[in-house]
């Protein structure tokens, strides 16, 4: 029931044929669902990966998304058979929730323009420029106005939801906001967008051989490897959210990127959606009572049991309210309450998190998330790379050595620093110099040490005499 609507709103947000979606979470529940892995979460399209598939199938055209699917599910089945499916734990938790803030930023201000039934333009600073005069042609608009307080109306039960009696909350948000809004079009009639549905054989479009053969191309292979790395590392952070929700067995983290990678693979066959683990989907399963692996395969059989016996339902519902709960979905993406706490305890982590995401608005997905690594990296190689100097016998009346000792990383990144500490010294005493506090010297500090202490020698005292 969770499923369903965002089976369907991710498809249709990323510009192809809603039927995609549903093929997707089918196939992560009987595929991926059935191998070993992760127990409980549930794996199926994702609002993550919305932004970089509607800009591949752009670029590319649908006829191109089977194909890189299929290339990215074999990298992470490479990549699980090689044990790297742990390395993703080592990815900078920054760079992630900026990943998904900034790929829910792209999202909300796509989909704004999905509330009101209009064409939304390409990237993301076109999206967010393009709002003013989207909120003129809307007021000007009466089908756009009903499609907006059809979506607006979405927005309003899935907020407020959670606050009513439990009992009543035995539906999922999603499902019950979905349906009071298809109920609404279908009592009122407004003259709002509503999905196109066909059957799910009629939407599969397995990839041809011009379409793999495109996989040699540099661009393409650059989408191949964003698809691979945004959805291991969705689906991997998602296996480890899981597991802190229930005590059952703990994740297998290279099985279960096998278990994603084979998804992929099928996926990219029928010419679907990627997938990920969600996990929105995995808590509503842990929430519902789930114990087993069974309750993920099931979660695949259901959508085929629906997809198959009501295809017909889904053409009523209105696209404005599957925006809706995108827009929903994507403000959950934005880590807003933790954003004070970080700037005032890890204002770097903070700083890399509001790049990361600024950058995925204002470029891509993958060169933004480069963009975030790499400062991550450059980050931590800065706050490791600590030196001390300390001196002693450094008076003007004591004629004897100058004791200096050296303490910690000595990198490219602190050589000023270094180098003006022992510029300092003076010129016309003997110095004792102790590098074995150092953990590491790289080259550059290493060949600067060696200058300084000729040019220190050349003033006519005792040579440098260094202890390591």
């Amino acid at each position: 029931m969770v499923a369903v609507p965002l089976c369907v709103g991710v498809a249709v947000a990323s510009g192809v044929p809603a039927e995609l979606g549903l093929v997707t979470g089918i196939v992560g529940g009987l595929v991926t669902g059935l191998l070993p892995g992760s127990s409980l979460q549930v794996s199926g399209p994702a609002a993550g990966m919305t932004v970089l598939v509607y800009e591949a199938v752009q670029e590319y055209g649908i006829g191109a998304l089977g194909a890189i699917v299929l290339g990215a599910g074999v990298l992470q089945l490479a990549m699980g058979a090689l044990r790297l499916g742990r390395w993703f734990r080592a990815i900078s938790i920054a760079v992630v929730q900026g990943m998904l803030a900034g790929i829910g930023l792209v999202l909300i201000a796509g989909q704004l323009y999905a509330l009101a039934d209009a064409g939304a333009p390409a990237g993301g600073l076109a999206k967010i420029g393009g709002l003013p005069a989207l909120a003129a042609d809307t007021l000007a608009s009466g089908p756009a106005l009903a499609a907006l307080g059809i979506g607006v109306g979405t927005v309003a039960v899935l907020v407020l939801w959670p606050r009513i009696p439990a009992a009543a909350r035995v539906l999922p948000a999603p499902l019950a906001a979905v349906a009071l809004a298809t109920v609404a079009a279908v009592a009122f009639d407004p003259p709002v967008a509503r999905v196109e549905v066909k059957g799910l054989l009629d939407a599969v479009q397995p990839p041809g051989i011009s379409d793999l053969a495109g996989l040699a191309e540099v661009g393409l292979l650059g989408t191949v490897v964003a698809f691979t790395l945004i959805a291991s590392a969705e689906s991997l952070f998602s296996a480890a959210a899981v597991d802190r929700l229930h005590d059952g067995p703990r994740t297998d983290y290279d099985k279960e990127l096998v278990a994603q990678g084979a998804g992929n693979a099928v996926c990219g066959m029928l010419g679907a959606l990627p997938m990920t683990a969600v996990i929105v989907r995995s808590s509503a399963n842990l929430q519902a009572g789930a114990r087993t692996k069974a309750s993920r395969v099931l979660h695949g059989v259901w959508l085929l049991v629906f997809a198959a016996a009501f295809p017909a339902a889904l053409g009523v519902i209105p696209v404005a309210a599957l925006a809706g709960v995108l827009v929903h979905a994507g403000w959950k993406l934005i880590p807003v309450k933790e954003l004070v706490p970080l700037w005032r305890e890890h204002r770097g982590e903070a700083v890399v998190l509001g790049t990361t995401a600024l950058a995925i608005v204002v470029t891509n997905m993958f060169e933004g998330v480069l963009i975030g690594l790499l400062l991550a990296v450059a980050k931590s190689a800065w706050e490791i790379s600590h030196v001390h100097v300390e001196v002693s016998g450094g008076d003007e009346d004591d004629r004897g050595p100058v004791r200096v000792r050296v303490l910690g990383n000595a990198t490219f990144l602190r050589l000023p620093e270094l180098l003006d500490e022992l510029e300092a010294l003076p010129r016309d005493r003997p110095i004792e110099l102790d590098l074995a506090g150092l953990r590491h010297v790289d080259h550059a500090c290493g060949a600067a040490l060696t200058a300084w202490a000729d040019r220190h020698n050349e003033a006519g005292v005792e040579p440098v005499r260094v202890a390591a």
